[in-house]
């Protein structure tokens, strides 16, 4: 379906800045896998710069994974929506309070662009103007991308990520190619479903229909076999690329991911107002400590922004360390992204030709 020679996807993760660029996608879909641009965060004129660049490195097809909040497609992409990003004071004082007891200096002001119709609009006209390959909704609905992309006659595969059988239903009435189903145990935003209990679920549902690939911090082979056994036909890893030369996060951020343990992860609703694991900080910390409830996704997204900002001009990773799946702990070394895919692969290969069973203990109806 894809053109690819390993079902493995590395995730199209986004952010302030964004560990899945071109260097990353390129590197995965190179050594055979199917590479996707994190591009949420990203102006459709460097979006557009960061796909040239990935067509530089490689031929092979890759994809870009960006965001579609449901605040700006209520309507359609071309109606103003004015959204107050303004903080209520005790959201505006709890910053204020913890740049200065941190010493993270005078906030930086916040540049979250993704609220913003014509913005989003304009990313997802560039996309099909480039004629991307695959396009992922890492959240809301691309239904408008696939009427339009059928209208131009492209051959776009248009995926989205699910994390509730209810999600997939709807991704099914809007005609996506495939399916993400990413439980509880990945980093970002994720389900309350765990991972197990989340893709034989979603497979159930999808009966046959279109691919599910299997996500929730799958790291190495014989978590690819488990997604395979639950009836996904790949996976989709991001913590599993973190940790690679090609990712775009600091060295002290990769340095972080080794040194932190499975029990070093948090759900919070405090980066995004959406709940997301992330690698646990002072921030994170305090934040759910505080009482504040978390603000909706446009303003809560506005007080994190101003903060991960100072922090990352400061190098501080104990209030940015960023994002990350509770298979963190597997983390030992930092590597290139084609070794990272490689190794999966092999795996699971050893694995499958094995069989799970030992031959002698195998029941011949099976």
């Amino acid at each position: 379906m894809f053109g690819i020679d390993y079902p493995i996807f590395s995730a199209g993760m986004g952010g302030i800045v964004s560990p899945a660029g071109p260097e990353l996608a390129g590197a995965v879909s190179a050594a055979g896998g199917l590479g996707v641009i994190g591009g949420a965060f990203v102006p459709p004129d460097k979006l557009r710069q960061q796909i040239l660049q990935l067509r530089e490195m490689t031929d092979k097809p890759f994809g870009v994974d960006t965001l579609i909040p449901f605040s700006v497609t209520q309507g359609n992409l071309d109606a103003p929506i004015k959204l107050d990003v303004s903080l209520p004071a005790e959201h505006q004082a709890f910053i204020d309070q913890f740049a200065d007891k941190y010493d993270l200096g005078d906030l930086p002001a916040a540049d979250i662009p993704i609220f913003d119709p014509v913005f989003i609009r304009e990313q997802l006209e560039m996309i099909l103007e480039m004629d991307v390959p695959v396009y992922v909704a890492g959240i809301g609905d691309p239904g408008f991308l696939i009427e339009r992309a059928r209208a131009q006659g492209l051959k776009m595969k248009v995926g989205v990520v699910v994390g509730a059988v209810r999600h997939a239903q709807k991704s099914l009435a809007s005609g996506v190619d495939f399916i993400v189903a990413q439980g509880n145990d990945g980093g970002g935003h994720n389900s309350v479903v765990g991972t197990m209990a989340l893709i034989p679920q979603v497979v159930d549902e999808v009966a046959g229909r279109v691919p599910v690939l299997g996500a929730g911090s799958i790291m190495d082979g014989r978590q690819m076999v488990a997604a395979l056994a639950l009836g996904a036909q790949g996976v989709w890893c991001g913590s599993a690329f973190l940790a690679t030369h090609e990712a775009r996060i600091t060295q002290g951020q990769k340095e972080m991911l080794i040194r932190t343990k499975e029990t070093g992860t948090q759900l919070t609703a405090g980066y995004s107002g959406k709940r997301a694991r992330v690698i646990s900080s002072l921030y994170s910390r305090e934040f759910e400590q505080s009482g504040l409830q978390a603000l909706p996704m446009h303003q809560q997204l506005t007080m994190t922004d101003r903060v991960m900002r100072a922090a990352n001009q400061q190098g501080r990773v104990d209030v940015n360390p960023g994002v990350a799946g509770q298979g963190v702990g597997m983390i030992r070394e930092i590597r290139p992204a084609g070794d990272v895919l490689r190794r999966i692969a092999s795996e699971a290969v050893a694995i499958l030709e094995r069989g799970i069973l030992p031959r002698e203990n195998a029941d011949s109806n099976v």
